[in-house]
């Protein structure tokens, strides 16, 4: 049985580490694979951990999905406006995809955002992730054009979709 739990970065570091290192690595492979570009992945995951207050209570969240001791998803979520969260670095291991995990930690990160009194909820996400786009648009969320607090550097936005589900 699969347990989803805010994280306790005092024993939950590494698996937070190991969850982004790993879908950064994968969304890059594809990124590359597709599209002949790759981003910084360790800086992105190091920027993060050196930051990563912005992702703890009362502003954000970071939420671990465990099959027993082993993490298998995570779930992050930021303020990047007055009124505006921001969905960062969701990802569930392939091994454990199918099984409506994913779906799980969404609803789990939109209700903390709606907690904690965001008014919407934001995020992006490679073009090549469709079965993650259905996924949100069936939880709510709308396209919408490029956000500024996209971490998405100009040139390469064009392969990205932004999404928005107002709370």
């Amino acid at each position: 049985m699969v347990e989803i739990r805010n994280a306790d970065l005092a024993r939950d570091l590494p698996a937070v580490r190991s969850l982004w290192l790993d879908y950064l690595t994968w969304g890059n492979d594809e990124m590359e694979a597709r599209h002949g570009f790759r981003l910084p992945v360790h800086e992105a995951v190091e920027r993060d951990v050196a930051n990563i207050g912005k992702f703890e209570p009362p502003d954000g969240r970071i939420l671990l999905a465990f099959d027993e001791e082993t993490a298998v998803g995570i779930a992050c979520m930021q303020r990047i406006g007055p009124d505006v969260a921001e969905v960062k670095r969701m990802y569930v291991r392939p091994s454990s995809r199918r099984g409506g995990l994913g779906r799980a930690l969404l609803e789990r990160i939109i209700d903390a955002a709606a907690s904690a009194g965001y008014g919407s909820i934001r995020l992006d996400s490679p073009d090549f992730m469709g079965a993650a786009h259905a996924l949100y648009r069936s939880s709510g969320f709308a396209d919408t054009g490029p956000y500024a607090e996209s971490e998405i550097p100009d040139e390469y936005k064009r392969h990205w979709v932004f999404m928005e589900k107002v709370l």
